[in-house]
């Protein structure tokens, strides 16, 4: 958008590059509001289960007191391992809440956040500028916090895992995959990285909240997982006789509507020579307390039933309730190049789907041809279309889901600009010093400017120059000896141009631009 170095700018031309610059940056940057409205719908529904997941921890920690004053010789050891693992949860849920402020702090400012706080709400979950795609990497990557998060996952993961006995591996397997910190695959640069990276490389703020409160979650998820395993060990049989209570646990409390919610309904206290039946709704279900129901609405799903078992030659009744979240499939569409698609041109899109590994996701798309490459979708909209839909699809649990679409605007590529380019250096229509314009490094470029959001192979294969009353022809992008020598007898104020460029474009198709104009200074 800038002039030559002696034909400098106005006041209003370099308000108008600025404001270009901004929409430029915009448009390369454009996250749909929709889809980080669904993050923070996301986030929201995961302090429900997180609220959950601590209310169930802390009647098993009642749970645990109680058999401790029942049984305490046969209790004890377990009981002091589990406020251990109580101490260890509360320690990382408090680190990730601060990474959490932290975020919120530099994102919003401290003023903001503290006069939240005092009026009682929580400010990672009203953040205003939750497109913010600098401040989690700045956080994270930059000052190094991301890795120490990975370090305290890590640490927490294989305290866990140390409390299980080998014969339950399956136990210390699940920890495992649920607190992974393995490597990521970063679906941008297509290639796998550390994890801290795979996390909160390019991501909004917004999105980044909803990941840390997920951590949150599994934090709190894991830690009543070893809570429960713990009070098995005791094998205090008079503490389970004395006292039984019932439990859900949930394989997940958030669900994609048209997947399934799955959870374990057990008796905690379990008598093994017993065979407890199982009831959900008044209806029973499973000897082994598995309930499972499709997921077909939206909201937040609330369910109850009781455990009958025998004991002392009296039938009794164990009531439970549970509730879990069904929220809309989530996706992500971004356009690398554009915000508009635009006929022949291969448009470059990155589709995901958040949970869904890359091979289990797939696109249609309408007016348009499109293919796979690498880890990009290629579209080239027909030379008659004026919009195109791109539909995302996603396989889960075996079946393809539409996970969303998104309608684009389909145009024509603009015209480029023509531009005498000297030794790198592009001069447009205005003044010029009889130097560079003579000299043989000279050659005609056609671009859509340094200033541009595309950047095609455009080539110059002919033109015409006019100059002290002469028009001359050339082929290719420089001047003729011919040519040169004209020019050289030009004198200040002298206007030459150079007309009727032939541009071929990317496609190969001719391509219209503009002559180009110049006053020797």
């Amino acid at each position: 958008m800038g002039g030559a170095k002696n034909c400098p700018e106005t006041p209003r031309q370099k308000m108008i590059g600025m404001m270009y610059l901004v929409l430029t940056a915009m448009l390369a940057l454009n996250v749909s509001t929709d889809i980080l409205s669904g993050f923070t719908m996301v986030d929201n529904s995961l302090h429900s289960s997180i609220a959950a997941s601590a209310s169930q921890n802390e009647r098993l920690y009642l749970e645990f007191q109680a058999a401790l004053d029942k049984n305490p010789a046969k209790t004890q050891e377990w009981y002091d391992k589990a406020q251990e693992v109580k101490a260890q949860a509360d320690s990382l849920y408090a680190y990730i809440q601060n990474f959490k402020d932290e975020l919120t702090i530099m994102t919003d400012g401290r003023g903001r956040f503290t006069t939240l706080k005092k009026q009682g709400e929580d400010p990672t979950l009203n953040i205003q500028n939750n497109s913010n795609f600098d401040v989690t990497g700045t956080y994270a990557l930059v000052q190094g916090h991301g890795q120490e998060l990975k370090g305290n996952v890590s640490a927490y993961k294989e305290f866990l895992t140390s409390l299980i006995q080998e014969r339950d591996s399956a136990i210390a397997k699940s920890i495992r995959a649920t607190l992974a910190t393995e490597q990521g695959y970063n679906a941008h640069d297509r290639q796998w990285v550390d994890w801290e990276i795979a996390v909160f490389d390019g991501m909004p703020i917004g999105a980044s909240m909803a990941v840390l409160s997920k951590m949150q979650n599994d934090v709190r998820t894991t830690e009543g997982r070893l809570v429960q395993y713990l009070m098995e060990q005791t094998d205090a049989g008079d503490v389970r006789v004395n006292k039984l209570s019932a439990y859900v646990i949930p394989n997940s409390t958030n669900v994609i509507r048209g997947g399934k919610y799955s959870a374990q309904i057990i008796l905690a206290a379990q008598d093994t020579t017993q065979r407890p039946q199982f009831f959900v709704d008044g209806v029973q279900i499973g000897q082994h307390g598995l309930y499972e129901v499709n997921a077909t609405t939206l909201g937040q799903k609330r369910y109850s039933g009781y455990i009958t078992l025998e004991q002392n030659d009296e039938m009794i009744q164990l009531p439970f309730s549970g509730e879990y979240t069904v929220s809309e499939p989530a996706m992500t569409i971004s356009n690398t190049d554009l915000t508009i698609m635009y006929r022949g041109y291969e448009n470059k899109f990155s589709v995901s789907v958040p949970g869904i590994s890359d091979d289990k996701v797939s696109v249609t798309v309408t007016n348009a041809t499109v293919k796979r490459q690498g880890g990009l979708w290629i579209i080239q909209p027909n030379e008659t279309a004026k919009t195109s839909t791109i539909t995302v699809f996603a396989e889960i649990e075996g079946k393809k889901q539409a996970m969303g679409s998104k309608e684009y605007r389909v145009r024509k590529l603009p015209d480029p600009k023509a531009f005498l380019t000297v030794k790198e250096k592009p001069y447009g229509t205005g003044k010029i010093s009889l130097s560079n314009l003579v000299n043989k490094t000279g050659e005609l470029t056609v671009s859509y400017g340094e200033d541009g959001i595309l950047n095609l192979p455009f080539k110059v294969t002919g033109f015409t120059l006019f100059a002290k009353g002469r028009y001359m022809d050339a082929k290719g992008s420089k001047f003729t000896n011919e040519q040169l020598q004209v020019l050289e007898k030009a004198k200040p104020n002298d206007f030459v141009s150079i007309e009727d460029i032939k541009v071929t474009g990317p496609t190969g198709k001719p391509v219209n631009v503009d002559p180009l104009t110049f006053r020797i200074n």
